[in-house]
């Protein structure tokens, strides 16, 4: 088994920074997501994707776009360019190796999963780590910053020890996602 650097372009022509873990064999690959405001490096994303790779499963963990290692501005994101994001992982994925049939996510990044399968024919199961049930749920971790990003249309948020600016579109973009029909569809 081996680590190695998988960069891709997201639809956007920005490189998103992976990590793959890489079966000598592998049997099958999968995608990991990782919540709201992690990196690929995150604990749990790395311990995960090894104990798959150690079972012959590859796993692609990545920084969504803003995040980590990867290119773009993280203000401007929201939970729909996180959906694109996993596409365009699943896209490289096929286009180098093999397309992904397992998506793994963490917090949001698992809600993310959930509504990304309905357009990755190749995925037979989704596995969600403490994702909630509707993307809007990620806004109680404004706190009293929410009324003030809705009023002046953006405010910097201390999440995890860390400064990130969100901006009213993103309150707006997980507001008005719902994961009803996403569920319904993936049978």
């Amino acid at each position: 088994m081996k680590t190695e650097k998988f960069n891709f372009q997201n639809n956007r022509g920005e490189t998103l920074s992976g990590r793959l873990e890489l079966p000598d064999h592998p049997t099958a690959f999968a995608i990991f997501a990782h919540c709201f405001t992690c990196s690929k490096n995150v604990k749990a994303a790395s311990r995960i994707s090894r104990a798959l790779a150690e079972r012959g499963i590859a796993v692609l963990r990545f920084d969504f776009t803003g995040l980590g290692n990867s290119e773009g501005d993280f203000s401007s994101t929201n939970y729909s360019s996180n959906l694109s994001d996993i596409e365009s992982a699943a896209n490289a994925l096929a286009d180098q190796f093999q397309a992904p049939s397992l998506l793994i996510g963490h917090s949001l990044g698992g809600t993310a999963c959930l509504a990304a399968a309905v357009h990755l024919e190749s995925v037979n199961a989704v596995c969600t780590i403490g994702s909630p049930a509707q993307p809007e749920h990620v806004t109680k971790l404004l706190g009293d910053n929410l009324a003030a990003i809705e009023n002046d249309g953006a405010v910097e948020v201390r999440l995890g020890g860390r400064s990130f600016k969100i901006q009213k579109q993103f309150v707006d973009n997980v507001r008005n996602a719902s994961l009803e029909e996403n569920m319904a569809s993936l049978g």
